[in-house]
């Protein structure tokens, strides 16, 4: 209506302002060629394959922003995820993988990522970073979570709310089979040795049936619920060559100890375990690490990351033993209806009954609640 008033009329310049007008609306409301945009990976093979590629190309990235855990967390555990990604021009320029856990037990959280020890925002710049986490905070007002984590390996939120309570170890391994055994400390490099005198052996499955019957056995002696193994079947499947089980039998062949690792560039990241009680008279757990380092070195591997463990716990002490130094994890949390951040941990008092039931409890039993307690504690 307003370009016919204006046409209607006789003087060429108001046509020529309205024209101008029209033009500055119009280039108001279409996004500028370098217009930061954030989507959410959807089930598209192209979008997929870059996201991959520029987790695989990204310094501060790790296996557990690949885009493969949206699969896993939905189809196993039933979760929404909220794969987010910083594009322009149809370039990816920053990623941040959120999944939601509701719970009656155990809360509302949107968590960067829930089972994976690292997460939080990859970006090439502040400008993609601050735009992800903008949306993930829209994201979890709309959704009404009590918090929004990340699990950042460095320090991003000095002003949110962060705890002491995880560290990861993580050290460089060469080629050299023998630098990497001098490198171990003394007492441990002899329980290495002990291994090897008994004749034990590393074997590579390609199914998850041996590594779940001792992970699940391990768990329950702990007091706490095991993983179902269709999630390990699924890891197995959608990561591929980059997702292996070695296990640890016995001059007889019998199974003793295993692990599940993850592979990411020049990185091998053991990440699930288990063992049988008499594993420790054949000092099977420490072999199947040495055996997997050197296999590991074999493949090009550079670093040995041994994971995320508690402060002051067996495991801590265990890795610190092989020589590996803690370094601590920065997992921020942004409180919406929390006073405090959440301790849904075995170490929380609150849960020592539980923990001393979970142990007394028939495993085959164990194994058929476990999967309806884990998949919400994230």
């Amino acid at each position: 209506m307003l370009v016919e008033r204006f046409s209607m009329g006789s003087h060429g310049s108001h046509i020529s302002f309205c024209m101008t007008q029209i033009n500055s609306r119009t280039l108001d409301i279409t996004p500028a060629p370098d217009h930061l945009q954030v989507r959410q990976l959807a089930n598209d093979a192209a979008v997929i394959q870059q996201w991959e590629a520029y987790v695989a190309a990204a310094p501060a990235a790790t296996f557990f922003h690949r885009a493969g855990w949206q699969n896993i967390l939905r189809k196993v555990f039933g979760h929404r995820t909220f794969f987010l990604y910083a594009e322009r021009d149809g370039v990816i320029e920053g990623v941040l993988p959120l999944a939601q856990i509701k719970s009656l037990l155990f809360g509302n959280s949107l968590i960067a990522l829930p089972f994976a020890v690292y997460g939080g925002v990859v970006a090439d710049s502040e400008e993609a970073a601050a735009a992800l986490e903008r949306e993930a905070e829209r994201l979890a007002l709309e959704l009404g979570v009590a918090h929004l984590e990340y699990r950042n390996m460095t320090p991003r939120h000095a002003e949110w709310p962060t705890q002491d309570l995880y560290v990861t170890f993580r050290k460089e391994i060469t080629a050299d089979d023998e630098a990497n055994m001098l490198a171990i400390p003394r007492k441990q490099r002899a329980m290495v040795r002990k291994g090897i005198n008994n004749k034990l052996r590393a074997e590579f499955d390609t199914t998850a049936d041996r590594f779940f019957a001792l992970f699940a056995d391990n768990v329950h002696r702990h007091g706490t619920p095991a993983m179902p193994k269709r999630y390990f079947e699924a890891l197995l499947h959608e990561f591929g060559k980059d997702c292996e089980i070695l296990t640890v039998v016995d001059p007889e062949g019998a199974p003793l100890s295993s692990v599940l690792s993850f592979y990411f560039r020049d990185e091998i990241l053991p990440y699930y375990a288990g063992d049988a009680e008499r594993a420790r008279d054949f000092a099977a757990n420490d072999f199947k690490y040495w055996a997997l380092m050197c296999h590991a070195a074999q493949r090009g591997i550079k670093v040995f990351d041994y994971g995320r463990s508690k402060v002051g716990t067996g495991p801590y002490s265990f890795k610190k033993n092989w020589g590996f130094e803690p370094q601590p994890l920065h997992y921020e949390y942004r409180l919406y209806k929390r006073d405090g951040i959440p301790q849904n941990n075995p170490n929380n008092p609150k849960y020592k009954l539980m923990i001393e039931t979970w142990r007394r409890m028939p495993l085959a039993l164990a194994n058929f609640l476990g999967p309806f307690i884990v998949r919400n504690l994230g």
